[in-house]
């Protein structure tokens, strides 16, 4: 800015010479550019030292300097990684919390349609005069130790042709589970 305010009173003292306006203006752009390359080769050489590059015109000083600078902006940088870090830990946790709320809300809302569910079917049976009515596995809420009747009794859409009976697996869970779950089918269609 100085160079500029200097530049212009030269000018403004030298208006009656415009050869010397010129000149003036000539050698100021040429020591702008001259001052400029410096700086230029001054930051690449920076730049350099900085990846570790053309580390042999540096002396000890120097590159106890470059070391410490080095460090610095490593603390900076792994301070900044650490701040970046936490924040997604913190959302991540934040993002858990809703999660297990919503997982406890549609919990809710599934044990609350089965319950519904269990009321229209007792509605149905007792609607159809107390007779026993079977409804199919996939209509009653899945149980893995629930192995329905039907199950077990032959199926014979499935015969061959030479009309002998398929072969059929059975598994079953314990004994006493199997009696708990008939005795559950009849309590609720009497």
């Amino acid at each position: 800015v100085r160079a500029t305010i200097d530049r212009y009173k030269k000018a403004c003292a030298d208006s009656s010479n415009p050869g010397s306006i010129t000149e003036a203006n000539t050698q100021f752009y040429q020591q702008e550019a001259t001052k400029l390359r410096r700086q230029i080769r001054e930051i690449q050489n920076l730049n350099r030292h900085i990846l570790g590059e053309a580390l042999s015109t540096l002396n000890f000083k120097e590159l106890k300097n470059l070391e410490a600078r080095l460090e610095k902006g490593i603390g900076r940088v792994r301070s900044k990684k650490n701040e970046m870090l936490l924040a997604e830990i913190e959302f991540m946790e934040k993002r858990e919390i809703q999660l297990q709320n919503d997982n406890m809300y549609l919990r809710a809302r599934i044990s609350e349609n089965e319950r519904a569910q269990q009321e229209r079917q007792s509605e149905s049976m007792m609607q159809q005069g107390g007779g026993h009515v079977y409804e199919p596995a996939a209509s009653q809420p899945y149980d893995r130790n629930f192995l329905p009747v039907n199950l077990l009794e032959p199926n014979h859409q499935y015969a061959r042709q030479d009309d002998q009976p398929p072969l059929q697996l059975v598994i079953a869970a314990s004994t006493s589970e199997i009696c708990k779950s008939l005795s559950a089918t009849l309590h609720l269609s009497a």
